[in-house]
Order: C-alpha cells, then sequence, then structure tokens
C-alpha cells in the first residue's frame, strides 16, 4: 500500500514529498503566489467589484469602493495586470477612456475567493482563536 502522506496535498513526511509540497514549484509555492497575487487593503475589493460588472471604468470603481484613492486605486489596478487578473482597455474616441476587465485567469480566482469567503463565514473570528 502506498504512504498516503506522500501526496502533496498532504502534511509530508518523506525528503521527496517535502520538496513536493515545500520546495519550488511545489504546493506552498504556488499557494504563496496567488496570496501575492490578492495582498494590498484594496485589490479583493476591486476584483469582487469586477467580479459582479466585469468591465468598469475607473471612475466608476473609484466611486463604488468609497475611500480609495486614485493613486492607490491605479496602483493596484496596475499589479493585478501585471499578473494577469485584469486587463486595461484603452477607448479611442472623442476623449479617450479606460475601462478595465477580467482576463480569464482573473474570473478563474472568483471561485478560490469565494471558497476563501465561505470558510470565513463557517470559522468566524470570535471561535477562530
Amino acid at each position: 500500500m502506498a504512504n498516503p502522506t506522500t501526496t502533496h496535498f498532504q502534511v509530508p513526511t518523506s525528503d521527496d514529498a517535502r520538496h513536493a509540497c515545500l520546495g519550488p514549484g511545489g504546493s506552498a509555492e504556488h499557494t504563496m503566489r496567488v496570496i501575492r497575487m490578492i495582498q494590498g487593503r484594496w485589490k479583493v475589493p476591486i476584483l469582487f467589484r469586477l467580479f459582479a460588472d466585469p468591465c468598469m471604468r475607473t471612475l466608476q470603481m473609484k466611486r463604488d469602493l468609497g475611500t480609495i484613492s486614485q493613486k492607490v486605486l491605479t496602483q493596484h489596478l496596475r499589479e493585478l495586470a501585471d499578473d494577469g487578473l485584469v486587463e486595461r482597455v484603452e477607448h479611442a474616441g472623442k476623449s479617450l477612456h479606460v475601462e478595465y476587465r477580467l482576463t480569464e485567469m482573473g474570473k478563474q480566482l472568483r471561485q478560490v475567493l469565494v471558497a476563501a469567503r465561505t470558510f470565513s463565514v463557517e470559522h468566524p473570528f470570535e471561535t477562530a482563536r
């Protein structure tokens, strides 16, 4: 019978399994990459706003998010674009305007963030300590 702890989705006990989980390209590294992509006070609210309306102008997003500054909104949108989660779309015409929309990868991240929300709801802060 195979050792059930050799899969990278479980606690590693052997050196090979530990490398699959903790080494370069392992489960921990991939998970940390996703966390780095969404790290920042406003990135998750920006993404959830785009989940509701997949293509938005910057000004409308700023109004919807409330107290975010234009500088921080622009910075976070650029970082999300650099990570491939959103794309910047310029519309030429009488007056140039810019919209941001979710990429396919950004759309796929929705299920991960909804799962994180579900986990949080099921494990309230008061009982998590």
